[in-house]
Formats: structure tokens, C-alpha cells, sequence
């Protein structure tokens, strides 16, 4: 069960939130004002109810969690997201992380492998609230080359390489977030695509997410 109630409780506790990822570094004012206005809470059961707003992932189904806020916000702030921008998504998850984006004016376009994850999207109350996302089950490696290209593309699980179909589905100047490496830790990376076709890569900190995983599940 979920609760879809958001009273002023959990929104002064989305206030609190806030104002810890600033203590730790996160400085778009975009970036804070959507997580200030999505109610983490609906993505999580209602037993998480009291603790949906601390900084920390949590389990959801087939495996796979909604990455901890900070998280969230670091690799979003890293995107420089502009309104109107075409966004790939590489892991729709909870759909967490899909309405930040969504929050923030983008044309978020999200895949996620697992068919349980994509089917429960499908009823979920804040859907209807943001007809700049579409949904796709569908692989990540694999991208989707019918839409491309983008402006940038996010990552929310752990590649071990940086996935070249997805380097070529970005624009020119376009760029793509991802955690690259195998094992418990990964470095974030930022990579900006240039007109030659090349890419230019920034290293940022450590995270661990969960591994990005090739094909479908049904």
C-alpha cells in the first residue's frame, strides 16, 4: 500500500530535506525547488511513510531501489537541465528520478528492462501530471533510436563501459550521466559529445548503484 496524501508534515519534512542537500553541496535552485515540490513518499510504501524524506535509498520491487536524494539531485545538477530539452533516461525505477526531471520542464523519455517496474507506472497517481514523460520497457544499452537524438542522457544503474549506442543517440555538445564501473563503487562521470563525434569525459565522486544490466526482463 501506498499513501497518496501529502500533508504539511511531509512537505516541511521535504524542506528539511532540502536544506541538507544544500549542506552538501547541491546549488540549483531548479534542482532543489523540484524535489521541494514531488512527494517522495507516493514511490514508497506507506510502512516507509516516516522516513521517505531522509536522505537514503530504500528498496522497491524486482531487486531495484529509489536512489538516495542526494543522489538524485547530484547527477541532475551535473545534467544542467534546461527547460524543453530532450532527456533520456537509462532506468526508470521508481519513476523518482523521471519526474525531478519532468518537474523541471524537460521531455524526459525513460526505459526501464523490468516488466513489473514499466506495468506499474502504467496506474500511478502522478502520471497524469506530467505528459512530458513517456514511459518505454524496453533495453538501456540499447537506447532508443526512433526518438534520438538527445540532449542529454542519464544513467540511474552502474555500467561497466560507457554504452556507444547511447553516445550516439546524444547530440552534438549533448551530454550524458553515468556511473561507470563494475563492483560495489562507481565513478560518476559526465560526458560531452563533440562535433567530430568524440566525447571529452569529466570524473566526479564515488556512488554505488545497482549494476545496469543488458536485454529485458519479463
Amino acid at each position: 500500500m501506498r499513501t497518496f496524501e501529502d500533508t504539511y508534515r511531509h512537505k516541511g519534512l521535504r524542506k528539511q530535506l532540502v536544506d541538507q542537500l544544500k549542506q552538501k553541496g547541491i546549488t540549483d535552485e531548479r534542482v532543489l525547488t523540484a524535489i521541494l515540490q514531488v512527494p517522495r513518499h507516493y514511490f514508497l510504501d506507506s510502512a516507509l511513510d516516516r522516513v521517505a524524506y531522509e536522505d537514503r535509498a530504500f528498496p522497491i520491487a524486482e531487486g531495484q531501489t529509489i536512489s538516495q536524494p542526494y543522489t538524485v539531485a547530484y547527477q541532475t545538477q551535473l545534467l544542467e537541465i534546461k527547460p524543453y530539452e530532450k532527456v533520456l533516461e537509462i532506468g526508470t525505477g521508481s519513476g523518482y528520478q523521471a519526474i525531478i526531471l519532468g518537474e523541471m520542464n524537460a521531455q524526459v523519455y525513460t526505459i526501464e528492462r523490468q516488466k513489473k517496474l514499466f506495468e506499474e507506472h502504467r496506474g500511478f497517481i502522478l502520471r497524469s501530471k506530467y505528459p512530458n514523460i513517456k514511459y518505454f520497457y524496453g533495453d538501456g544499452y540499447e537506447g532508443l533510436p526512433t526518438y534520438a537524438p538527445f540532449d542529454k542522457v542519464i544513467v540511474t544503474a552502474a555500467a561497466p563501459y560507457i554504452p556507444p549506442k547511447l553516445i550516439d543517440q546524444l547530440k552534438v555538445g549533448g551530454k550524458m550521466v553515468i556511473p561507470v564501473g563494475e563492483g560495489h563503487i562507481q565513478r560518476m562521470l559526465r560526458i560531452t559529445k563533440q562535433r567530430d563525434g568524440s566525447i571529452t569525459e569529466e570524473y566526479f565522486d564515488n556512488f554505488s548503484f545497482v549494476p545496469m544490466v543488458e536485454g529485458k526482463n519479463q
